[in-house]
């Protein structure tokens, strides 16, 4: 196969950090190449630089055997490139159209926009995906994964011949998935190359030809897909075989007191009712296919969305929660889907994050902050939680995806929550950091936190639940328990027929 990219001797350092260290990247055309490693190992850094958004401090870029210097990303667009961000690179203010020809309009002879034309091609590109989207909808009123297939009908419309894919299904149904992948097979078939980079190592062997695993900024190794196996594979990433991700489950008595009690939650009038309860020391499972209804539940149960009707209890006593602050105030918090956008402040410190709404904790004469106090808290938070940091000033957006998870559960126990939604909280980070995670949770469920846990991840569902509710359209149609709780019942439960 002829080689269609070559990166020789990347290097890249930003202020006390080697982000990248010599490495070696060959992809060819028709390829499909995943890259994989830890948070942290550099993969972003690496395609920001091969997309322009960096330069690097050594080293070169060879496209079909000839150098290039790319000042910016769209040097690299104009090079055949294009990249599928995992953080979405949307207007959302914008309909889809305009998302995709932004900064390139269609223009007529007069020099005005040529606004058909620019419908009638968007439109042939969402064909060819066989995606049904409304075009000319605001991008902020589409769901996620249809915000997803925006940003790969935008990478599309390029024609580009490198395509790099940066966690593209994390948001998508495995229906959803598949279609991408029928996609991505169509483009091999046209000589497109791409890089794949993906958590869900199901997809690396289903999907990708080669895989590079990169390790803290170092190449590590090239490897067929065809002649490995997931535990080379993570023993490369990790740099040691990682055992069982899913600590053990302890027996819950049949006694224990129920510290949340959702009776007859009804988002819309004349809508679905549902109710359900929350044991203390346990993990809930809330299942379902992406759109199932599972985070509408939840928020509405606290009051960040409305609700028809509602009775909530906690520890027996009913309580409105008509918003967030209120459920905070009743020991309920909750780790949204989107970190970065919803449940960090990224370019704010860990301790500032930690301690941003709870600093009444820390007001001294109402109004001054006790600096050290605050500090002490973050530090404890840090030791506690197992934050992988510099300091407790380290900026947060600095950080890999499962140290921020760990900051934003930080934030929530250092407001003394009982409580804890999470919803995916193992979304875009490695699996050394999803057991890191799940370890996590375990501990919190041992001292005596109780967890309701929003995932699309069936092996962690399975292996982290003590019950799990299953949805299917809006409505909780089964909850499973103990040893009922498998991927072919929560499946079938969540698929199956109509309600």
């Amino acid at each position: 196969m002829n080689t269609i990219l070559k990166l020789e001797n990347i290097s890249k350092n930003f202020p006390g950090v080697k982000a990248l260290s010599g490495i070696n990247l060959s992809v060819n055309k028709g390829e499909i190449h995943a890259l994989l490693g830890e948070n942290g190992a550099g993969k972003s850094t690496l395609m920001k630089v091969l997309s322009g958004i960096y330069r690097p401090d050594e080293g070169a870029i060879f496209i079909n055997g000839s150098e290039q210097n790319f000042h910016n990303y769209n040097d690299a667009i104009d090079a055949g490139i294009a990249i599928i961000f995992q953080e979405f690179s949307l207007v959302p203010y914008l309909n889809a159209v305009e998302n995709i020809f932004l900064g390139r309009e269609l223009t007529n002879a007069l020099g005005l926009l040529s606004k058909e034309r620019m419908r009638q091609q968007a439109q042939q590109v969402f064909d060819k995906l066989g995606i049904d989207i409304d075009i000319l909808e605001d991008i902020s009123r589409l769901s996620v994964a249809q915000q997803q297939f925006v940003e790969i009908g935008k990478a599309l419309s390029l024609n580009a011949r490198i395509l790099i894919l940066d966690e593209p299904t994390a948001t998508l149904t495995p229906k959803e998935s598949e279609h991408l992948f029928k996609i991505m097979r169509e483009l091999r078939q046209d000589g497109v190359a791409m890089i794949f980079i993906s958590h869900h190592m199901d997809e690396i062997f289903e999907i990708c030809d080669r895989v590079t695993v990169l390790r803290d900024g170092k190449f590590v190794g090239v490897t067929d897909t065809a002649t490995s196996d997931i535990d080379s594979l993570v023993e490369m990433m990790v740099g040691r075989k990682l055992e069982s991700s899913f600590p053990p489950k302890p027996a819950l008595a049949r006694s224990v007191r129920r510290v949340l009690e959702a009776k007859e939650v009804c988002i819309n009038k004349g809508g679905v009712v549902n109710s359900f309860h929350l044991c203390e020391g346990e993990i809930l499972g809330f299942a379902g296919l992406v759109g199932s209804g599972r985070t509408e539940l939840a928020r509405a149960v606290i009051g960040a969305d409305s609700a028809w009707h509602k009775d909530i209890y906690i520890d027996g006593t009913r309580v409105a929660l008509r918003d967030p602050a209120e459920a905070l105030e009743n020991g309920i918090g909750l780790l949204p889907e989107s970190r970065k956008s919803q449940g960090l402040i990224v370019d704010f410190s860990i301790k500032e994050n930690i301690s941003i709404n709870n600093l009444n904790k820390y007001l001294e004469h109402g109004f001054i902050i006790d600096k050290k106090a605050e500090l002490r808290d973050a530090r404890s938070m840090i030791a506690t939680i197992g934050i992988k940091t510099p300091g407790s000033d380290t900026v947060v957006g600095t950080l890999s995806g499962g140290n921020q998870q760990k900051v934003v559960i930080a934030r929530w126990l250092n407001h003394h929550c009982k409580i804890l939604i999470f919803d995916e909280p193992t979304r875009g980070i490695d699996v050394g950091a999803k057991a890191e995670i799940y370890k996590l949770m375990r501990q919190l469920t041992a001292e005596g936190y109780s967890i309701i846990m929003i995932s699309s991840e069936l092996p962690e569902i399975v292996g982290m639940c003590d019950r799990v509710a299953v949805f299917k359209q809006g409505a909780i149609v089964k909850v499973l328990e103990a040893g009922s709780i498998n991927s072919s019942e929560v499946m079938r439960h969540a698929t199956a027929g109509k309600i």
